[in-house]
Formats: structure tokens, C-alpha cells, sequence
């Protein structure tokens, strides 16, 4: 028996093991969807002036409403998604995945459910346990997109106080056309929450779900800084709502629960969005070449909106991700049985990638 074993843990914790993919100290890291370009010098030095000024009044507290920083992303998103946002309808984060928590500890709860549709992003459940939600999950398509009568059938089997959409999709990359998120925030009793972690990626002419927004009040739009931004040591991440969904959320948010060094660096970032995402393009087109190269060998490779591509299958991609690994590649062995997932890298990395699979399919 485990120390942890002799402590009064939760039952449904019993068993259960820290959520998180593995960090290796490895030449070619591919494998949690970071952007491999890091900010430049003159981004570095603007970070550091902004923390030097915050770190002068960190014996008070920070602004707990982070209306600067949320004014600043209500900007940014309007210029992304083409629909004008007010700071009222932004909220701020220690990353995305505090705001998913948020919003289930506001929505969800003990005797109510919370819906996706699987293969998705694996931390959903965990959010759901970690906030007594009952957590249902149904199935995607084939091809990884939205079964729409599926999910239709779904919430009217379920009534789900919160359904949870990613698009683009992880692990598939697959992003969600705007009439099947409508289609859904229409049918649904509760909220409907679509994560658009990667939303910066998605392909010319595939629109936000933010631009829904002023036609569904139900509808949360949630994004990072985390991945596009090149600002995943940052822990920002944000949602776009009506004004009542984010007062909603600040009545469970803990008291200055976003750092003054987060809330100032982070607009450092935005100030300087065009340079930090002036490398999004360069990914979007490895990514394109990283699908065609995979299947002009023989693999199967899902379209992906994202960062990253789950490829395969194999029969045993354990072997093949070890494979890897052992040529100092680390990718990501998850989504569905038999597939692996590749995060776009620099070219040179890509092409590091590349070799080595050769030689483990060899």
C-alpha cells in the first residue's frame, strides 16, 4: 500500500494519475503542440520591462477583474473573428483550462452532465470529474467529423447542462462547420462551450464560432494564448460570451486568481500579436506538407485546422512511437487505437521527423 493509499482520497481519484504528456530533454520535440519559434529579443525585452513595472506593486494585489488585459483581448479577438467584442464579454484565465473549469464549476455540478463527442481532447473528463459533472461522451464520425443526428440524438437523450466542442478538434485537428454549432446551440437545454485552442490555425475561409455569438447567448468561444502566441509559459487563456456568462464565471473565479506578472506580460504579447503570430502561416503550410508526405507513403492522415496531425494507423504504435523517440523524435501516442499525433515543428525538425519515421517503418 502507497502513502497516497493510506490518505482519505477521493473514491473516483483512487487509481487516477496527474494528467500531462511526457517531458523529455529531447532534440526534436513535437509532441504538445507548442510553437517552435520563441518570442524574439525584442519581444524578450519588452516581457521583461512589463515585469520589472508589475514586480514594483506586487505587495498589493493584482487587478482582480483584469479589465486592461481583458479590453486588450476583446481587441485582438475582434480583429481574428471579424465580430466586434466589448471587454464585458471576455474573460481571463490561468490558461484555458482553468476557464473550462470555471465554467463547469458555474454549469456543471453534482446532477448535471456535461457531453462530448469522442476522439476529443482527453482532459474533458477530468474536468468533469474534477467538478462532480456527470460526463457523458459519444462518437464522432469516421472521418473524426460531427455525426450531427448523432449528437442531435445525444442532447435529446441527455440534456447536457454543458456540451463540449473543439474546433479545430484534438486530437484530429478537424474543425466544426458553423451550421453544425448552430445546429447544436439550438437543440441544447444548457451551455454550449466550443474551444478554439488552436482556433489561429484553421485554414482560409473556415470562420470562428465567435461569430455566432451575438444570435446565441448560450454559446461560450474559448481560446489561449498558449499555442499561435508562442506564449505557452504564459498560462493565459480567455473566453468570449454574453456579459451575463462571464458574471456568471467571476462568481466562482478565486479571489485574484490571475497574477499581475500574467495580466502584464500577457498584453506585452498582444501589443506585439503580428510578430508572435507571423510564424502561424509557415506552420499552417508545414502542416498542409506533413499530410501530403504522409500519405503519399501509404499513411492515413486526418485534415487538420491545427498545429498538428494524427496520422496511422499502425498495428502496434507503441513500437512506432518508441521508434521514434529512440531517434531523439517525441510525439504524442493518443486519439484513437492505432493512430499517433505530430506537431508541426520548424522545417528543419519536420525533416528530422521525417527521416526517422522512414527508418522505423523500414
Amino acid at each position: 500500500m502507497s502513502a497516497l493509499d493510506e490518505l482519505p482520497l477521493r473514491d473516483e481519484l483512487r487509481g487516477a494519475h496527474p494528467y500531462g504528456a511526457p517531458q523529455l530533454d529531447v532534440p526534436v520535440a513535437l509532441n504538445t503542440n507548442e510553437n517552435p519559434y520563441p518570442p524574439s529579443e525584442r519581444v524578450v525585452r519588452a516581457v521583461a520591462v512589463a515585469a520589472a513595472d508589475a514586480a514594483r506593486t506586487l505587495n498589493r494585489y493584482p487587478d482582480r477583474e483584469a479589465v486592461a488585459l481583458r479590453a486588450d483581448l476583446a481587441g485582438y479577438l475582434s480583429s481574428d473573428t471579424g465580430v466586434e467584442l466589448r471587454p464585458e464579454q471576455v474573460w481571463a484565465a490561468n490558461g484555458s483550462n482553468e476557464i473550462m473549469v470555471q465554467l463547469l464549476q458555474a454549469f456543471g455540478g453534482p446532477g448535471r452532465t456535461a457531453l462530448s463527442f469522442a476522439p476529443t481532447y482527453s482532459m474533458y473528463p477530468e474536468y468533469a470529474r474534477d467538478t462532480h459533472t456527470r460526463w457523458v461522451v459519444g462518437r464522432r464520425a469516421a472521418d473524426f467529423t460531427l455525426d450531427l443526428p448523432h449528437a442531435l440524438a445525444a442532447i435529446e437523450e441527455h440534456q447536457p447542462a454543458v456540451v463540449l466542442l473543439a474546433s479545430p478538434n484534438n486530437p484530429t485537428g478537424t474543425a466544426l462547420p458553423l451550421e453544425d454549432i448552430a445546429a447544436l446551440a439550438a437543440a441544447a437545454p444548457g451551455m454550449v462551450v466550443v474551444d478554439e485552442a488552436y482556433g489561429e490555425f484553421r485554414r482560409a475561409g473556415v470562420p470562428s464560432a465567435a461569430t455566432l455569438l451575438p444570435s446565441s447567448p448560450r454559446l461560450v468561444v474559448t481560446r489561449t494564448m498558449s499555442k499561435a502566441f508562442a506564449f505557452a509559459g504564459g498560462r493565459l487563456g480567455y473566453l468570449a460570451a454574453s456579459p451575463a456568462v462571464v458574471d456568471a464565471v467571476r462568481i466562482v473565479r478565486l479571489p485574484y486568481h490571475l497574477s499581475a506578472i500574467t495580466q502584464s506580460v500577457a498584453r506585452v504579447a498582444l501589443a506585439h500579436a503580428p510578430e508572435l503570430l507571423a510564424a502561424v502561416a509557415e506552420l499552417r503550410a508545414e502542416r498542409d506538407r506533413t499530410v501530403d508526405w504522409l500519405r503519399a507513403i501509404g499513411l492515413r492522415a486526418a485534415e487538420s485546422d491545427a498545429n498538428f496531425v494524427l496520422f496511422g494507423t499502425f498495428e502496434d504504435r507503441h513500437v512506432v512511437w518508441q521508434g521514434l523517440l529512440d531517434r531523439g523524435v517525441l510525439i504524442r501516442e493518443t486519439g484513437p487505437e492505432g493512430w499517433l499525433r505530430v506537431s508541426i515543428g520548424t522545417a528543419a525538425e519536420m525533416a528530422t521527423f521525417r527521416t526517422a519515421l522512414e527508418e522505423v517503418r523500414r
